[in-house]
């Protein structure tokens, strides 16, 4: 037991080490007002009478969905939306359906913006190999992508504003380097409920602090898979998508990185976006969010030993902070200690945990995460719990990652609702809660619940270490999951 806290002490100092470096790197790139422009070439495309539209790089657009019904119209409409000459942009709406309703519907949208003069090319397969990565390496195939410079990707739920290929664009144009330029998300149902918001607060700092520190010290980070601009060169020179990990996108931005390209994160752009509205939905996606980089990390680490071309300590970070530290570390300690170590430790009277790493710690850490969203503040303590649960799941993804067992490469698309939750009247939603009740229940919180119950219960009758003021208000936050009593949707409208 006392090798077990240890552990989990050591675990703390290092991911505390690591939030404090990232967050200093975001406050200095703030104070100093470093923007994207300053540090590299910008501006705009030169207009050229002669040469006309022509003076415009061809741009690709790609947009991956599967069974998106509730949200193809507002990313295909998007798309077509933004501000760039016809003739030197190609749409391709790269739908992997297998409902045949929504894939009718899909094509008749398409073809709706073709006789509106947009270049938009409908793309359907009849297997789903590979998911995501499989439907664009497919598309990059296509006789006609060759003549294009750049492609811009966006997924089903994504609503890019119309000038993001003007603004993006020529960072690439101007900075041969660069083969991406990746852009922030913005997300339109983040009031939702309480459970979007805590999403924002933790999604917030992720793109706030981790991508901008990422992209300041070391020009890398982890491409989001959505809202970005690669360089087609880049990605052809590391052969493309792969389809070994369900995290497609951070293969790709590995894999670049190790052959000497850089990434730009450019804050200032915002890509609306919806959060999961469910806790099903949610569970999947930290699923596939935990479990890809855990088995990607697997994979990959002799890979970036061996790279000739990037320097000992971007080796380094690659293999420490970026994996080790932040996709790893950080969700067994979050579950281990806080969940299973400190609550078995009521039953070891002679276990004395230092009071830093019960206290200081964690709480520097939440203000930490806390700082991208200051207007959420007061939300912390129901972020700390619901992440506490939420670590259970990911913990056990990245369990399954790095042992690749069973659900490795399970790819469930998160649910949208899009423009539904408008119209959709409260009591069809109430009467669906009513019938599905007995399905809500997530037994393996019920379990962790009773557990940390029992723990709670006997140090509040045996001990002094007054742990029980944490543990049971985590035992109630697993019982109200466990029960499914969270990421229930209420609609907006009336």
């Amino acid at each position: 037991m006392r090798g077990l806290v240890v552990a989990c002490l050591v675990m703390s100092v290092m991911l505390l080490a690591e939030k404090v470096a990232m967050g200093m790197v975001a406050l200095c790139v703030k104070l100093l007002r470093r923007r994207p422009e300053k540090v590299y070439k910008w501006g705009p495309i030169k207009q050229d009478e002669e040469l006309g539209s022509a003076a415009y790089p061809m741009v690709l657009v790609q947009i991956p969905m599967y069974n998106e019904r509730e949200v193809y119209r507002l990313s295909i409409g998007a798309v077509c939306n933004l501000v760039w000459p016809s003739d030197r942009l190609i749409v391709q709406v790269l739908d992997d359906s297998t409902d045949l309703i929504t894939r009718d519907l899909v094509q008749k949208e398409c073809e709706k913006w073709v006789r509106k003069g947009i270049n938009v090319h409908y793309i359907s397969r009849d297997n789903r190999n590979g998911y995501k990565a499989g439907a664009m390496k497919d598309a990059m195939e296509i006789d006609y992508v060759q003549q294009c410079d750049y492609v811009a990707i966006f997924d089903a739920d994504f609503q890019p504003e119309s000038d993001f290929l003007v603004r993006t664009v020529p960072f690439l144009m101007y900075n041969p380097e660069l083969a991406l330029v990746q852009a922030r998300w913005k997300f339109v149902n983040a009031d939702e409920c309480l459970m979007t918001r805590i999403q924002e607060m933790s999604l917030n700092y992720h793109f706030k602090i981790e991508q901008q520190s990422g992209s300041s010290t070391l020009a890398f980070f982890g491409f989001n898979g959505t809202a970005g601009v690669w360089r087609i060169l880049a990605i052809k020179e590391v052969d493309g998508w792969k389809e070994r990990t369900t995290v497609e996108d951070m293969d790709l931005a590995v894999r670049a990185t190790l052959a000497g390209w850089k990434f730009l994160y450019v804050g200032g752009i915002k890509v609306k976006s919806e959060l999961p509205s469910t806790f099903k939905a949610y569970r999947f996606q930290q699923h596939r969010w935990s479990c890809g980089p855990a088995n990607l990390f697997k994979k990959i680490a002799m890979e970036i030993i061996k790279a000739k071309k990037v320097p000992f300590h971007k080796k380094l970070f690659l293999l420490y902070n970026f994996f080790l530290a932040r996709r790893i570390i950080s969700h067994i300690v979050t579950f281990f200690f806080y969940c299973v170590v400190i609550p078995v430790s009521v039953f070891f009277p002679e276990i004395e945990i230092p009071r830093w790493g019960v206290v200081y710690i964690p709480a520097a850490i939440t203000l930490l995460n806390a700082v991208g969203t200051p207007t959420s503040i007061h939300l912390v303590p129901f972020w700390i719990l619901f992440e506490n649960v939420m670590s259970w799941h990911r913990f056990k993804a990245v369990i399954i990652g790095l042992m690749e067992a069973d659900r490795v490469n399970e790819w469930v698309v998160t649910e949208k609702l899009g423009d539904t939750m408008k119209t959709k009247p409260l009591v069809t939603v109430v009467n669906k809660l009513r019938t599905e009740f007995w399905k809500r229940f997530n037994f393996a919180e019920l379990g962790i619940a009773a557990f940390l119950i029992l723990c709670a219960t006997y140090d509040f009758l045996y001990r002094t270490d007054h742990y029980f003021l944490y543990i049971y208000p985590l035992a109630v936050s697993f019982l109200i999951m466990g029960f499914g009593y969270v990421g229930i949707v209420v609609p907006g409208g009336k």
